[in-house]
């Protein structure tokens, strides 16, 4: 194993484990000496038959441990037995950045070990999964976990067998500590990076690479006004930003751009390090198109910066809204290398009057734009993403009345705010 990632997993007794049903986390830890704890709920409300373990992936570097953590979903899912339940899980310590590692925890109820415990032996032999064990004691409520040994197992102070007890919730919600250049990226660097690393495994990562400008093109400041819309789908964003461009005299521009059409399909398949360092380069290139066309005329940008890390947040974030990094956190920061637009307009609009617009047009092109339509704790997730980013100015406007009359107050924010 890697310097990296021994530093993921060591020191293993200052970490927290975190099982994931329905939304809710349930957090606990291990220790080499019992004093007396209850075990832990997620144990303590397992089935008496059930055999537990969980599986994390904790080798090489985050590429690969995104590709990795990806395949070993479809695995588990494929191969093991039907009265088999996987749960996400997670292992992190408490408000350090970047020691997140994800996994899985599985319940077992099959009448044999035999077919599973064959399937982990083989993932901890030939992959960089680390998987334990959990016994339960014959005195009462007591579990212990066993350390596998293989290809992903630690070797930094760590026992073979740990008590299990309850662990408190962190501040944060352990996502959060990995959300930077992982699920939202700040870097132009950062985001190029991981695309550079996907070349082997995945052949459009190279055709992105071709299509983009320098770090400096991405920041230069036009001379004319950047307007962006932002807005859930279905809150009248095209309507608007084409009656603007009319209005206006304006470009209109689009993120992601056109050119990164034809891959979008291949990188929404891809993990979510993969799938946002992809997004966050669109940006990047419509960034370089606003500072050109800015030089001429204003420009209007349907989507940009604020949809990428909205939509990333919410989605890496599970649980309740009060689970997102509070409102000033530094994930909700504008990349300092990426161009500011003069002014961000927000349209909003009621889940029920949305809902029938996107029932007169069709889903939403992408899995997460659909899962607003039936998700309520989602989109609210979004909405106060969006909203906590800071950095352009921002305005929230509403936009249930008609199209005429949400075009004419945008234009006078516009011509207040823009001086145009």
């Amino acid at each position: 194993m890697s310097r990296r990632a021994m530093s993921l997993v060591a020191p293993w007794s200052s970490r927290v484990l975190s099982v994931e049903l329905d939304g809710a986390h349930f957090y606990f830890s291990t220790r080499e000496q019992h004093r007396g704890e209850e075990a832990p709920r997620v144990f303590r409300e397992a089935r008496k038959d059930a055999r537990l373990y969980s599986l994390l992936v904790c080798g090489g570097d985050r590429v690969r441990r995104a590709v990795c953590h990806a395949q070993l979903k479809d695995t588990l899912l494929r191969e093991l037995p039907p009265a088999c339940h996987v749960s996400p899980m997670s292992s992190f310590v408490p408000n350090v950045r970047d020691s997140l590692l994800k996994g899985y925890f599985l319940k077992d109820h099959s009448e044999s070990a035999s077919p599973t415990e064959r399937l982990l032996r083989d993932l901890s032999q030939r992959d960089p999964v680390f998987v334990c064990s959990y016994r339960k004691l014959q005195e009462g409520q007591l579990w212990t976990q066993h350390l596998w040994s293989g290809a992903g197992s630690p070797t930094a102070d760590m026992s073979e067998d740990s008590y299990v007890v309850p662990s408190e919730a962190p501040e944060c919600h352990p996502s959060t500590l990995n959300i930077i250049n992982s699920d939202v990226f700040y870097s132009f660097e950062e985001a190029r990076e991981v695309l550079n690393k996907c070349g082997d495994i995945i052949p459009e990562a190279m055709s992105v690479l071709e299509l983009l400008p320098s770090g400096a093109e991405a920041r230069s400041k036009p001379d004319f006004p950047v307007i962006v819309i932002e807005g859930l789908d279905a809150t009248g964003k095209t309507t608007l930003t084409e009656s603007l461009r009319d209005a206006l005299g304006a470009s209109l521009l689009r993120s992601p751009p056109q050119c990164l059409s034809p891959m979008r399909a291949r990188f929404d398949r891809e993990p979510p390090l993969i799938r946002r360092a992809f997004y966050a380069l669109g940006n990047y290139i419509t960034a370089e198109q606003i500072g050109l066309q800015g030089m001429e005329t204003p420009v209007i940008v349907d989507r940009f910066w604020h949809s990428t890390a909205a939509y990333a947040i919410a989605t890496a974030v599970s649980g309740q809204v009060c689970n997102l990094p509070a409102e000033g956190s530094e994930v909700y920061r504008w990349p300092g290398d990426l161009l500011q637009p003069s002014l961000v307009v927000l349209l909003t609009l009621e889940p029920e009057e949305r809902k029938r617009r996107l029932s007169n047009r069709g889903q939403g092109e992408t899995e997460e734009e659909k899962e607003l339509d039936h998700n309520q704790l989602f989109r609210l997730k979004v909405e106060t993403a969006y909203q906590r980013i800071c950095g352009p100015a921002f305005v929230t406007v509403d936009a249930s009345p008609s199209a005429d009359q949400v075009l004419q107050q945008v234009l006078l924010l516009i011509r207040a705010k823009c001086h145009l």
